[in-house]
């Protein structure tokens, strides 16, 4: 967007602008904002500037033209507000900037447990084929701590987790639907035991995979009939495998075969119906769907964001799938989840963070800011900056400089934090 360069003079409330300061030079939160008030014009004077870009594509009122400019006339009671604005707002910042710190300590903790749980969904699934009781009992202790943490939780915070390395897909999408199915089940009001059950038949859905040739699963092609009938025996490969251990449970084993079954009769392995598929299969259809769309793992079909798959999977698969549950992994994650890019209501653009249960509509959003810093990024509480999301947008249409910055992830994974002080209130 183009930049003029302005007398400060020539300020007036709904000009969009940004300061040519070092974000630690100013008390305002943000370098860029709109003016809403006077006083913002006098403390910008105050700051001792002469000079400030105007962004006019996103000002609501152009500046005062120059031959019409009245300099301010000295007031000392205008001083005295002045400076008591400045040294409010001063305050409000630095509040901020702790809330900032401590929302990127409870990201941190959180990316911890994320990681530890990562590395034990990896290691359970690689020893299930050589120590099978092991896995089981290892898969039982992931998934009971689980469990006891989100039945504890009066409310949670869904977090955006880092990007899955090259070759590890299989266990980023295995977490993501078991993170997601577990919590959609304590949503619905599923006992735990019932939770516990789909963790243990989401932990183990795709393990048939790795019985599926290599050239098979990363194909960016278009799989021919033959490739197509082999990749769907993968949820008999994965019963195959779980058979290995003797205590696994019945009822998951019948989760993990019908995950991809479809209400209308188009899904496999058996090509079942609704009358046919369990109130669980189906709520771990609707996330196994999801997260597939989000990122395809075979045939080259192109990555969605989590908006746009939201979106699709309520106008068009509600035949095929559960709407119940759509409905509610959409009001679950919000309208737009952790991992979407937006344009805010002033203008600009940040990268969505993480969602917290109880304010969907107010996530906690990264800020671009080119004065501030990438590694000190403003993350903001919507609610609190007095901001919505105008829309959601397509990484891939961002300037280069913005998406540098903000970094959007190839791979959308969550990871939910049950304690209190998650957000940046």
């Amino acid at each position: 967007m183009a930049e003029l360069r302005i007398s400060v003079d020539r300020l007036q409330i709904g000009n969009y602008i940004k300061l040519p300061l070092s974000w630690r030079d100013h008390p305002f939160l943000l370098s860029s904002f709109m003016i809403k008030k006077e006083e913002q014009i006098q403390l910008i004077r105050q700051l001792g500037l002469k000079h400030v870009f105007i962004i006019p594509e996103k000002s609501d009122a152009p500046p005062k033209p120059a031959e019409i400019l009245e300099m301010p006339q000295s007031d000392v009671d205008l001083d005295d507000e002045i400076v008591t604005l400045q040294e409010k707002m001063q305050a409000e910042k630095l509040q901020r900037i702790e809330q900032m710190k401590e929302y990127r300590r409870n990201v941190q903790r959180t990316e911890q447990s994320f990681n530890r749980s990562l590395a034990q969904m990896r290691a359970l699934i690689n020893k299930l084929q050589n120590r099978p009781l092991n896995a089981i009992r290892e898969a039982h202790e992931l998934v009971d701590d689980i469990t006891n943490q989100l039945m504890q939780a009066d409310q949670m915070v869904l977090h955006l987790m880092s990007d899955s390395p090259e070759g590890e897909s299989l266990y980023y999408h295995t977490l993501n639907v078991a993170m997601l199915s577990m919590l959609l089940a304590k949503q619905c009001g599923k006992t735990a035991e019932e939770i516990k059950l789909l963790g243990m038949a989401a932990i183990f859905h795709d393990i048939g995979k790795i019985k599926i040739p290599t050239q098979i699963l990363r194909k960016t092609e278009q799989l021919t009939k033959p490739e197509e009938n082999l990749y769907k025996m993968h949820p008999r490969y994965s019963l195959t495998l779980l058979d290995l251990a003797k205590d696994f449970p019945e009822q998951a084993k019948g989760l993990i075969l019908k995950h991809h079954e479809r209400l209308d009769g188009s899904g496999y392995p058996e090509g079942l119906k609704g009358p046919q598929l369990d109130d669980l299969t189906q709520l771990m259809a609707v996330i196994d769907e999801y997260d597939s769309l989000c990122h395809p793992q075979i045939g080259g079909k192109a990555a969605a964001t989590p908006h746009t798959v939201l979106s699709f999977m309520f106008k068009h698969k509600t035949q095929q799938l559960n709407k119940d549950y759509i409905g509610l992994l959409i009001k679950h994650l919000g309208i737009y989840p952790p991992g979407s890019v937006v344009e805010l209501s002033n203008g600009q653009v940040g990268l969505v963070m993480s969602v917290n249960s109880q304010r969907l509509l107010y996530p906690s959003v990264l800020i671009y800011d080119a004065a501030i810093p990438r590694t000190e990024a403003a993350v903001v509480d919507l609610e609190n900056m007095h901001l919505s999301i105008k829309r959601v947008l397509l990484p891939s249409r961002l300037p280069q400089e913005i998406f540098d910055y903000l970094s959007p992830r190839t791979r959308i994974s969550y990871f939910f934090d049950s304690s209190s002080g998650t957000n940046s209130n």
